[in-house]
């Protein structure tokens, strides 16, 4: 029962904390910290022994890396190299080297001791990290794809970190040895051959909760493995995710590990958050603040260089940087071995937990404000200047993947055109390859003057902000009656919107390469293709009579109701003519 009464306690936190945090436009990581100290010894002490459940919780993390393996093929990894052991290495040498320094000297600790300190707090949060990336969807950004290959760098340099740390110790028990990784090869070898057989063996029984298991017991066995040669259990999960990637199981294994993977992730966070001392705060607030603010200033400041020495530039290098600037996990991991080989005292490494966990805390708050500093940027930047452009009959407003394909073949037939782009930085990625774009607002009446809509006979509005969007046609229609205009609409309601105010042609994203890639497939399965452009007829005439009650949200869903069924009704008719005939 106290096992039940505390999973209850777990969950009642994240369910309340978490929403709440949420809706006031923060990361779930800080509910999720934040309702560890709330249930925790610093807290209302509902619950205890937090170090016994972060060591569970660290199955969280375990599943995380092996996604994470899932998702990075073992050629993707080669195409990843230069982050991974290039910039990876770097930021770990350049910012270990700075806090063992400064620990060294403002804390007179033995070299050895201050360099345990420097590397473990150097260490950034993997889950931390990869979660905020995750919610931001930003993992195949630029500044989320070197993150992630500091990280994986990371997670490699902590398994000799810890044999270094024993050694330092004089602890001749040390779990790695030859034999150690004679065994790592033996758990290697048998995820490369025996997976794949093992998979469709079960995938053939058609029990699907069987599959579950065998997808956890494959994470679990890695990760005792390697645990069993004294190294990380998250790079056992890791390497076994990377040797099911290429599999036809792949996307089976990723979606029955991933409920857990949430649950326990979120515990691992409530763990941290519960590991936390508060009343150290509470005794020296000035002290553990300016230690965090200082840990997350020198973590910024040591890589930013790095990055630039790299070829990253601008947003992308404040944000890599701004990403990594927390400590991580495996600082609890290398200073309680420190402790434990009598390296640091024990008052350290509280003082250094608290200042990770703070710094973790930061880091929404520090990306949050990195962001509208870099909009504010942005903005500041002045618009484009135009020269005349009488010769150019048409205007592009977006220049994005949709705007650059109208242009590309604009061009192809040696026709000028003037494109607008409100992102500053998207301007000066195009005109690198040539192409005459300018930075400006195409929703302002002076901008459409000094691109020349009064000449223009046409503009295609391309831009990804729907509003925007429905601004640029309404001040088109009304200033400038002569121009046809042609849009892009994101989605029904928006080509509705556009229609209305008298857009001369409007496509929806999506539209015309689902209705291509459709005739295509009924061609493979042998059927008949006029039934896609049955049913873009059919798709046209319900939008008009969806348009004329738009205003009306009773009449807009009985409409659609009664265009599904007429549609029905249709294709049946089409089939017994067929059978007639």
């Amino acid at each position: 029962m106290a096992f039940l009464t505390e999973l209850f306690v777990f969950l009642m936190a994240a369910l309340v904390v978490v929403p709440v945090l949420n809706r006031l436009g923060l990361s779930s990581v800080i509910g999720y910290l934040l309702a560890g100290i709330i249930i925790g010894p610093s807290g209302f002490a509902i619950i205890g022994h937090a170090e016994e459940i972060l060591h569970f919780a660290e199955i969280g993390v375990v599943l995380l890396l092996f996604i994470i393996g899932l998702e990075l093929q073992p050629r993707r990894l080669w195409v990843m190299r230069k982050s991974v052991f290039g910039l990876g290495a770097a930021q770990v040498g350049v910012i270990t080297a700075t806090l063992t320094l400064l620990t060294w000297w403002f804390l007179a600790l033995p070299i050895a001791a201050a360099a345990v300190v420097g590397f473990a707090l150097a260490l950034s949060s993997t889950a931390f990290v990869l979660q905020l990336l995750g919610e931001k969807k930003e993992l195949n950004h630029t500044h989320g794809r070197a993150a992630f290959g500091v990280l994986l760098f990371q997670d490699v340099a902590v398994i000799p970190a810890i044999v270094i740390i024993t050694a330092l110790g004089g602890n001749s028990e040390s779990g790695f040895s030859w034999s150690a990784l004679a065994l790592v090869a033996v758990v290697v070898a048998a995820a490369r051959y025996l997976l794949r057989p093992l998979l469709r063996w079960i995938a053939n029984t058609g029990i699907h909760e069987l599959f579950i298991a065998a997808s956890l017991a494959i994470v679990c066995g890695a990760a005792l493995g390697m645990y069993a040669a004294g190294l990380s259990m998250g790079l056992g999960a890791f390497i076994a995710g990377m040797l099911v990637a290429d599999s036809e199981y792949r996307h089976q294994l990723e979606t029955d590990v991933m409920p857990f993977k949430g649950l326990l992730l979120g515990l691992f966070f409530i763990a941290v958050g519960m590991s936390a001392n508060i009343s150290l705060l509470a005794t020296a607030p000035g002290t553990i603040l300016a230690l965090t603010a200082a840990l997350v200033a020198i973590k910024v400041l040591a890589f930013l260089p790095v990055l630039l020495a790299f070829g990253h530039r601008g947003g992308d290098a404040w944000r890599t940087t701004a990403i990594l600037s927390q400590g991580g996990e495996f600082a609890f991991v290398l200073l309680t071995a420190a402790v434990a080989s009598q390296l640091i005292e024990p008052a350290y490494m509280e003082t250094a937990v608290l200042v990770v966990t703070l710094s973790m805390a930061s880091t929404p708050f520090l990306m949050m404000g990195l962001e509208r500093f870099l909009r504010d940027d942005g903005q500041a930047r002045e618009f484009d200047t135009m020269e005349n452009h009488d010769d150019r009959l048409v205007i592009i407003a977006g220049f994005g993947r949709f705007g650059q394909i109208v242009g590309r073949i604009l061009t192809s037939q040696h026709l000028p055109f003037t494109a607008l782009d409100s992102n500053p930085g998207q301007v000066d990625i195009v005109r690198n390859f040539g192409n005459d774009v300018y930075y400006g607002d195409a929703t302002r009446l002076d901008m459409l003057r000094n691109a020349g809509a009064a000449e223009a006979r046409a503009v295609v509005i391309a831009l990804d902000d729907i509003d925007a969007s429905v601004r640029m046609a309404e001040t088109l229609r009304e200033t400038f009656p002569q121009l046809t205009i042609f849009a892009r609409a994101r989605n029904r309601q928006h080509e509705i919107k556009l229609r209305d105010l008298g857009v001369h042609y409007v496509v929806r994203d999506t539209l015309l390469s689902s209705l291509e890639l459709t005739r295509n497939l009924f061609a493979t399965l042998d059927l008949d293709k006029s039934i896609v452009d049955t049913f873009q007829a059919h798709d046209a005439a319900t939008l008009a009579r969806q348009a004329a009650v738009a205003h009306d949200p009773q009449a807009f869903r009985q409409t659609t109701m009664d265009a599904t069924e007429e549609l029905k009704r249709l294709f049946a008719d089409d089939r017994d003519a067929a059978q007639t005939d």
